[in-house]
């Protein structure tokens, strides 16, 4: 059982390593010129002068890292956190009455197929160049998945639980507080899920023309400037931090719902 374990641990490197290792040798192959195709060693070296200033190979931005990921994270907290409180408490009361699902639900799905990023536009017409029409752009892009997944959630509780809630005497509030919200938080947390992933997607949209900081910003002015190095390690940046997003609200989910630990594929992880 102790080395099934380790192999399980092991094995989430696996694929990493060996893409990282063909990177490698692919980039030094010379098939490609390297400043195309910067093998992740000189990434590597990219990225630690970006962070912690070693020799100033990235001029401006060395050891500047901190300052550009703190600007997109408070971006990416900002529309999130707005994204999260409007689309809970919609998608309850369109899950839970019927007259509000018919009164804003179509007007909710027109404005759903349309892309976040066509509204940069109006973004930057309404907030000018600045942290509003970012956060906009973050907030669009996190809303409609925790808004689906809270809907989805409310509609698909137990009948049953709610008839023998008013059985007992409990009104609406008390229904939806005790069985309607926590037989909808797993659904819930996945949206936040799909959620956090669609904010760092537009976060950076939003830094490459809304804004003159963070890790998107970056990213674009490496890229005017030929530094793909550059450009490799703030989407190593981005995914990472977009990874460790994730992982804090599984952490948040995994206390939460606590009450499906050994009952469920995922409670058994």
């Amino acid at each position: 059982m102790l080395n099934v374990l380790h192999l399980r641990k092991l094995d989430r490197y696996v694929v990493p390593f060996l893409i990282l290792v063909g990177w490698e040798a692919f980039s030094r192959s010379g098939a490609l010129p390297a400043a195309l195709l910067p093998a992740p060693s000189t990434v590597l070296w990219a990225w630690a002068d970006w962070i912690f200033g070693t020799d100033g190979n990235t001029q401006t931005y060395s050891g500047h890292w901190v300052y550009d990921m703190a600007s997109s994270f408070s971006r990416v907290l900002a529309g999130f956190a707005i994204a999260t409180f409007l689309a809970v408490v919609l998608g309850v009361a369109i899950g839970w009455s019927r007259a509000t699902e018919v009164i804003i639900e179509p007007t909710l799905q027109m404005l759903r197929p349309i892309p976040p990023v066509s509204w940069i536009p109006l973004a930057i017409i309404w907030f000018g160049i600045a942290n509003k029409p970012a956060i906009f752009l973050v907030f669009l892009g996190a809303f409609f998945p925790i808004l689906l997944n809270t809907i989805h959630g409310v509609k698909n509780c137990d009948r049953n639980l709610i008839r023998a809630g008013a059985m007992v005497g409990g009104k609406n509030r008390e229904l939806l507080r005790f069985i309607v919200l926590p037989a909808a938080l797993p659904n819930i947390f996945a949206g936040l899920r799909i959620g956090i992933g669609s904010a760092w997607m537009l976060t950076v949209t939003a830094e490459m023309v809304a804004v003159k900081s963070g890790l998107g910003y970056v990213l674009w002015d490496s890229y005017y400037f030929l530094r793909y190095d550059l450009v490799l390690a703030a989407m190593a940046s981005i995914g990472l931090l977009g990874f460790l997003s994730d992982l804090g609200i599984r952490a948040v989910m995994g206390q939460v719902l606590h009450w499906q630990r050994n009952t469920t594929i995922q409670g058994g992880e």
